[in-house]
């Protein structure tokens, strides 16, 4: 049996060049893992709390060296002597040590980064890729995961939090179908990137990209952030509705001011049944197969309104209205206000409690879509952890972008070492 013999940390920087958590495990065996966790821009409410060190001198206030020390002082020397194999326990004794609801003693990004890095310790001491491994944690916890691919949804225009203050809604996406290997989606999608490039050029318009590397243009409207991605579409050899489908991102948080959503599609403020109906429209026009955060996080009435008129035939995806929580999981279950959920472990801290709460999303049917975040690195944690769970969909930005390429080039090997591809 290996045991942990050291956990230390450091402070590296993310993709945004924002401090975050690095940590490494060494075993008795010599083996070593790294693991290093990402950071948000578009945080709900309700997340477990990323510790920062507020000192305006380092990092204008966002540095992490309490983390670190955090990790290197308390954390860490508690699991020292530990089994990584036993996941559940190392999380367990983390989560007691910080003793409050949302981590924020220790910290979300230091107490994530340790359970990341045993996970993947658990993984060498067991022999087993990672994926394999998260597999039979998942299965320790009745998730009926079958090692899979899951279809990705490519972020291919940035708005919101995200973009450059150019658009409201924070995401738009294209998602291959799934009679496709991933292998053969990634292409497809990574050739309509190209494609808006291209068209964005022709038209004069800003081709820079946001912070999960899909374009940020300056158009007028969300509407026609759409119209342009099918327009780019339509220049390539494949079709919206037999080859690929479209997704948002609305995280409508950002521009729910005062009861109202404000958009630049209308020209006054909307109630939440006008933006109901507009949500109507674009899904009569454009057939979604995914929305996102499409009101506010506490519009439990307003999501469940939605979800009665669109639910039958769109994904309809709780991000900040869930924030990977137990709680506000159960209650959307209860009060049918989604279909999926979206899943970041560092909303809630542990490997454990996210595998939980993914099986609590599964006993109710859902759909289940492992995330990044919009400050990334180039740690490829999150691909292993959608396949070993078995995730429906995963969401790791567009196909651009070291942090983000990481993730898909992860998918791609694993592709191959399942045999899921022919050539």
């Amino acid at each position: 049996m290996a045991t942990i013999s050291k956990i230390w940390a450091r402070e590296i920087l993310d993709s945004r060049g924002i401090p975050t958590v690095e940590t490494a495990c060494q075993l008795d065996t010599g083996a070593v893992s790294v693991s290093s966790v990402p950071t948000g821009a578009s945080t709900g409410k309700h997340e477990a709390l990323e510790l920062r060190d507020g000192d305006q001198k380092r990092f204008n206030g966002k540095g992490v060296i309490k983390a670190v020390e955090n990790v290197n002082a308390i954390l860490g020397p508690a699991v020292w002597g530990k089994d990584p194999t036993r996941q559940e326990e190392v999380d367990e004794t983390l989560i007691a040590l910080d003793g409050t609801e949302n981590k924020s003693k220790y910290g979300a990004n230091a107490i994530l980064s340790v359970s990341e890095v045993v996970a993947k310790a658990g993984a060498l001491a067991s022999n087993l890729p990672l994926y394999r491994w998260i597999n039979q944690l998942a299965k320790a916890h009745q998730i009926d995961a079958k090692l899979k691919i899951p279809i990705p949804e490519f972020n291919m225009i940035n708005g919101g939090l995200h973009g450059a203050g150019n658009l409201d809604f924070q995401e738009f996406h294209v998602m291959p179908a799934s009679s496709k290997t991933f292998s053969e989606g990634l292409r497809n999608c990574s050739e309509i990137y190209m494609a808006i490039g291209e068209n964005l050029k022709r038209r004069g318009a800003i081709h820079s990209i946001g912070d999960e590397g899909g374009y940020a243009p300056n158009l007028f409207t969300n509407a026609d952030a759409i119209e342009l991605i099918v327009d780019s579409i339509r220049e390539t050899e494949y079709q919206v509705g037999r080859d690929v489908f479209l997704g948002l991102d609305v995280a409508a948080n950002t521009f729910y001011k005062n009861g109202e959503y404000v958009i630049r599609d209308k020209s006054s403020p909307m109630s939440e049944d006008a933006m109901i109906e507009f949500f109507k429209t674009l899904n009569n026009q454009y057939k979604l197969a995914a929305i996102e955060d499409p009101l506010d996080e506490n519009a439990w009435a307003g999501w469940q309104k939605l979800y009665g008129i669109i639910g039958d035939t769109v994904i309809v995806v709780g991000d900040d209205l869930l924030v990977t929580n137990p709680k506000r999981l159960a209650k959307a279950i209860q009060e049918k206000t989604c279909n999926a959920i979206l899943v970041k472990p560092n909303q809630i801290g542990t490997v454990t409690e996210t595998i939980k709460v993914i099986k609590q999303a599964r006993d109710a049917g859902w759909r289940v879509v492992p995330s990044h975040r919009s400050g990334e690195t180039n740690d490829w944690f999150i691909a292993d952890f959608a396949v070993g769970v078995g995730a429906d969909y995963a969401k790791f930005g567009a196909p651009a972008r070291g942090e983000r390429v990481a993730k898909y080039n992860r998918l791609l090997s694993i592709e191959k070492e399942l045999n899921l591809v022919s050539h």
